[in-house]
């Protein structure tokens, strides 16, 4: 039986956690790596397409991670993925960074940190640490609520991670440990494992140095799809949000990595906050493009334009309004479930703060939700306190026009490639 925790945001908003799910169909992927060969299960997934690993194709019912949301902290929690997910169908949206110690400590709670509504498929759990025993023990709790992949995080800067358990980015400077804790992981999951790292660390920020993290992981491990964030990570003291402004973007690093690893596959993160800069790293066949703060500051503008601008799906006419009413649903269904109140209304309409970005009334909007807050106990009252200043001609509008961006992104980039990587050191080391 598959128990699924969460909440339903198409035929009901009941929790299921309460519902049996009758029955589980089954694919089967043989992953194939250096010293082993097992033969894993995947979940039920929603639309057909194919994913590559090194040696096999997997079929897989989801489009490819052509467009994600990246992961990130007190953001993408299960309230914003549900907004993400009611805007767009096929992007791939990511848990917010769970450490293992987290999972394996609240393995009596966990619903509250690992559940989600079966709507949110294709989705990747996140995972930090740096202790094996944990990491295998959390990967095996998170089974339960089948997540699509699992993304092990070593491109993290916050102090929060690197400074505790030496997590995060700064196990880039131990690729070894790397692929142990990867192999650990997928040892104990029936789902793909990937990674996401930086382009480098603090003064080890060369093109070879990301090319030997890169070969030794791959070498040492299962994984084959690394998302690489175009800046290297400042880790002494440096701020999270410095560390995304101070460190100049390199995507000349991720265009080199798809020329000198062409069985891997790479996803390109960093500077891209437009679906037209989605369009222009695609066009220079980047395998994925990972969008991380544009996607929750700009929702609609952004979300609403991934399905068929990215995928190529016919335009759904879904309205602001549509959204919203799905929405209240969710968010009453919700609220106090972790007791103590929480989630209350704020928790819940956080994500939407952003939601009519740049349209006539969004001022007045946020100064009604600000005072609604204070007494509003339903989403459904907050709505009917707020939406008021919202005109009916931007609530009932279909997605708009497509932003601009920066069409010329990555021009010429080609021509900044650094010379390519010679692994024949590597490959005697590994041999």
């Amino acid at each position: 039986m598959v128990k699924f925790s969460g909440y339903s945001l198409i035929s009901s908003f009941t929790p299921v956690h309460s519902v049996v799910l009758k029955s589980r169909r089954r694919l089967f992927l043989v992953k194939c790596c250096k010293n082993s060969t097992k033969s894993r299960g995947l979940s039920t997934c929603v639309q057909v397409d194919q994913l590559y690993t090194k040696g096999n194709m997997v079929a897989r019912r989801y489009h490819r991670p052509l467009f994600s949301v990246a992961p990130m902290m007190d953001w993408t929690d299960n309230h914003f993925r549900t907004l993400a997910r009611l805007i767009s169908k096929h992007a791939w949206l990511y848990t917010e960074m769970l450490a293992a110690e987290t999972i394996v400590y609240q393995k009596g709670n966990l619903d509250r940190f690992l559940a989600y509504s079966p709507e949110q498929h294709p989705i990747v759990l996140q995972i930090g640490g740096s202790n094996l025993e944990n990491l295998a023990k959390a990967t095996e709790l998170a089974n339960a609520y089948h997540y699509d992949e699992i993304n092990f995080n070593c491109g993290c800067p916050s102090p929060r991670v690197a400074g505790h358990g030496c997590f995060g980015a700064r196990l880039m400077l131990d690729p070894k440990f790397v692929g142990e804790a990867i192999s650990v992981i997928a040892a104990n999951t029936n789902v793909p494992v990937t990674v996401k790292c930086r382009i480098g660390v603090d003064d080890h920020d060369s093109y070879n140095e990301l090319c030997d993290f890169i070969y030794k992981v791959s070498s040492l491990s299962p994984t084959r799809h690394f998302i690489v964030h175009s800046r290297k990570a400042l880790l002494n003291g440096v701020s999270p949000a410095d560390n995304r402004r101070i460190p100049p973007l390199k995507y000349e690093y991720y265009y080199a990595l798809l020329r000198d690893f062409p069985d891997l596959k790479f996803t390109i993160n960093g500077g891209i906050n437009t679906v037209t800069e989605v369009k222009a790293a695609l066009r220079e066949e980047a395998h994925g493009v990972m969008v991380g703060r544009a996607a929750y500051n700009y929702p609609w503008q952004l979300l609403g334009h991934v399905d068929t601008v990215i995928y190529g799906a016919p335009p759904s006419g879904l309205t602001r309004r549509e959204v919203l009413k799905k929405y209240q649903e969710y968010g009453d269904s919700v609220l106090g479930i972790n007791g103590n109140n929480r989630p209350n209304v704020r928790d819940v309409a956080k994500p939407l703060l952003n939601f009519f970005h740049s349209e006539p009334g969004n001022s007045l909007w946020k100064r009604k939700a600000d005072a609604a807050f204070q007494d509003c106990t339903t989403m459904k009252s907050f709505f009917e306190e707020t939406l008021v200043a919202i005109p009916d001609s931007v609530l009932d509008s279909p997605v708009g026009e497509i932003p601009s961006g920066r069409e010329d992104l990555f021009a010429g980039v080609h021509s900044l490639l650094p010379p390519p990587y010679d692994a024949s050191e590597q490959e005697a080391l590994y041999a």
